[in-house]
């Protein structure tokens, strides 16, 4: 199982391509996707998003959040903040999660590197 960040979601709902584009294709058609609440959340905000679309993103399976996530959250934050690096509050959380669940996060946000450098995230990432 995998889950993709909104970057990814994005380039693949817009028809862009990608080697992250290509392996959520497969992952999706294979139901190896997790949604995560972060991401779900941001794609959802966009106002002209087709309801369509809106459903089918609805109906992956959303990951949940474990006890203590929002501690763990924090703390790995802070570590990535303690190395000097940029720490987005959205990309904290969604490193949190994919740590908590043990899968890999799909992205095209190179921001996540500081996050994998301070733990155990492992990333799919394309250029």
């Amino acid at each position: 199982m995998i889950a993709a960040d909104t970057s990814t979601w994005v380039a693949f709902l817009a028809g862009v391509a990608g080697d992250d584009v290509l392996l959520l294709k497969k992952a999706l058609q294979g139901h190896q996707v997790f949604m995560l609440p972060v991401v779900l959340t941001e794609l959802l905000s966009d106002p002209n998003l087709p309801p369509d679309v809106a459903a089918s993103l609805t109906d992956l399976p959303l990951l949940g959040l474990e006890p203590g996530f929002w501690q763990r959250a924090g703390a790995l934050r802070a570590k990535v903040l303690a190395k000097g690096r940029r720490a987005r509050l959205a990309a904290s959380l969604i490193a949190q999660l994919c740590l908590d669940a043990h899968i890999s996060l799909i992205t095209r946000d190179r921001d996540f590197r500081s996050f994998a450098q301070v733990s155990r995230l492992h990333l799919l990432l394309s250029p």
